[in-house]
C-alpha cells in the first residue's frame, strides 16, 4: 500500500507535536521543580554556534504549520524573527500547529501533492515538488529541530526517554 500525502505530512507532523507538546510541558515542570528559570531555557544553546532553544521550537512549527501553508502559497521562507518569545509563546505555537494539523483533510492534502513550489531565502531559490519538499526538505528539518527541542530538554536535566521523543506512534495492521 502506498504511503498517501496525508499520512506523509498530517499525520508524521501530529505525532511529533503532540510529543513536543508533552516535552515542554515535562521541561516546564522540571524547571519549576528547580527553581530554574523559564528564560534560561529559551536563551539556552547546545552549541555556541547553534541558534537557542526558541529557535529550535520555532521551527518545529514552521516547519509543519508553516510548511503546509507555504505548499499552499508554492514558496516557503525561512521563519520569521521572534525575539520577544517567551516559554509560554513557544508552547502556543506548537499548540497552534496542533490544532492546524486537527483540521486538515486527507483531502485537502491529496490535492497539494505534485505540486511546484520553492524555497526562498533572499536572493536564493530552490525550486521543488510539494512531495520532495515535503520528504527532503521540510520533514528532515522538523525532526532536526524537534529532537534539538529534546535534546535541549534533556541535557538540562529533565526526565525524558525515548519514549518522550517518540509520542504515540500509529500501531496495528
Amino acid at each position: 500500500m502506498q504511503l498517501s500525502f496525508y499520512d506523509a505530512s498530517v499525520s508524521c507532523y501530529q505525532q511529533v507535536l503532540d510529543s513536543t507538546a508533552k516535552i515542554l510541558k515535562k521541561g516546564e515542570e522540571h524547571a519549576a521543580s528547580h527553581n530554574f528559570p523559564l528564560e534560561d531555557i529559551v536563551q539556552y544553546r547546545l552549541h555556541e554556534t547553534m541558534l537557542p532553544f526558541s529557535f529550535q521550537v520555532i521551527s518545529v512549527w514552521h516547519h509543519s504549520y508553516g510548511a503546509i501553508n507555504g505548499m499552499r502559497k508554492g514558496v516557503f521562507s525561512p521563519p520569521p524573527s521572534k525575539p520577544d518569545i517567551d516559554y509560554a509563546g513557544l508552547c502556543a505555537l506548537i499548540d497552534e500547529a496542533r490544532a492546524f494539523m486537527n483540521e486538515e483533510s486527507a483531502e485537502a492534502m491529496e490535492a497539494l501533492s505534485g505540486q511546484k513550489m520553492c524555497f526562498k531565502m533572499g536572493e536564493m531559490e530552490i525550486p521543488f515538488t510539494t512531495d520532495k519538499f515535503l520528504a527532503t526538505f521540510s520533514k528532515p528539518n522538523f525532526y532536526f529541530h524537534a529532537t534539538t527541542t529534546y535534546a535541549i530538554l534533556r541535557a538540562m536535566g529533565t526526565p525524558l526517554g525515548k519514549m518522550d521523543y517518540l509520542g504515540s506512534m500509529a500501531v496495528g495492521h
